[in-house]
């Protein structure tokens, strides 16, 4: 089996061509084809003479993969589905915003986690993603060059891939592949630790930790990684570092109808986080099959975030997009039955 190039940084794309007996700049065309100008197949090459294609085409694939399918949502967000490595499924989602066009990308086929309310943990982890797939969702997908930032919020944990991951994020912020600025990348997490420091000493990334309750005998009823790596742990860890200039660490809180929408909860959530430089985004529950709860009512959603603006927690309700395709947060499975 041929070795991909897709995942390899340039020092590696350089190695690859040495390998082949070619010149050590080949690897950086390699890596301005791929990661600059998207290249999908070999004949968009054009600067690598055909000798040299042929050299490395005996040893190496590209690495490059198309979806297989997709579906659009009425409000304009588009789901991918790709085939990876192990003959496993998984899901990009393309979220166009007027002049921002997000991705939001899996790491993992299916999680190994656990949440209850989340269609992607309940169907258990299939394998992780290689750094050569995760990074064709960025590259094999209709108008690829407009990306404009990348949220890992998709299948899986990004933590539990750390490996993978954080090689993925090194060639998006490398200024001779894709060239992004880390404040277009924000990485969303349960709270895996050790993997947590690893991420917060070793880039500038934007962090996102899954809170969702902030009493932990009831975060654990949902969340079993409550009890590997309790949320204490988490935010004393987090308090160790500045998020006081370009880095942020914000709070994902999905709200349910009497579990977590009182003023109980607000008032723990406003202690918990007191001090940090931080941000809370609320998100709408989106029902799925076999789960006993509903998402809290918009009116209620309203009074939990203006008591914590009113606390000095700055607190927003994000927009829900793509739930009529399975799209929104908690929703994606990997599916093959799209259209």
């Amino acid at each position: 089996m041929k070795t991909k190039l897709l995942g390899k940084n340039p020092d590696e794309l350089a190695a690859a061509a040495v390998d082949c007996g070619l010149k050590p700049f080949v690897g950086r065309q390699l890596a301005e084809w791929l990661y600059v100008k998207r290249a999908c197949s070999w004949d968009r090459m054009t600067n690598i003479s055909r000798e040299s294609k042929a050299r490395l085409q005996e040893k190496y694939d590209l690495g490059t993969s198309l979806p297989v399918a997709s579906a659009c949502s009425a409000d304009g967000t588009v789901k991918y589905l790709f085939e990876v490595e192990g003959g496993e499924s998984v899901e990009a989602v393309l979220i166009p915003d007027e002049d921002r066009r997000t991705l939001c990308v899996s790491s993992q086929a299916g999680c190994r986690m656990g949440c209850k309310f989340c269609m992607t943990g309940r169907q258990g982890w299939h394998g992780n993603l290689s750094t050569a797939d995760i990074l064709n969702q960025f590259i094999s997908i209709p108008g690829a060059e407009g990306l404009t930032n990348a949220v890992f919020m998709g299948m899986g944990e990004p933590l539990d891939n750390s490996d993978a991951v954080f090689k993925a994020i090194e060639i998006l912020t490398d200024e001779r592949c894709f060239g992004w600025s880390p404040k277009r990348v924000t990485l969303s997490t349960i709270g895996v630790l050790p993997a947590l420091k690893r991420f917060l000493d070793g880039s500038c990334c934007h962090l996102a930790v899954s809170l969702h309750n902030p009493f932990p005998d009831e975060r654990l009823e949902m969340m079993p990684v409550q009890k590997a790596w309790p949320l204490k742990d988490v935010l004393d860890l987090i308090r160790q570092y500045d998020f006081t200039g370009q880095r942020r660490v914000s709070f994902e809180y999905t709200m349910f109808a009497g579990w977590n929408d009182d003023k109980r909860h607000a008032d723990a959530l406003i202690r918990l986080l007191g001090g940090l430089e931080c941000r809370v985004n609320l998100i709408r529950f989106h029902k799925i099959p076999d789960f006993p709860y509903d998402c809290a009512p918009e009116v209620r959603m309203e009074e939990f975030k203006n008591r914590l603006n009113n606390h000095g927690i700055v607190c927003t309700i994000r927009a829900s997009r793509g739930e009529d395709i399975l799209a929104a947060c908690g929703m994606l499975a990997g599916q093959r039955s799209q259209s």
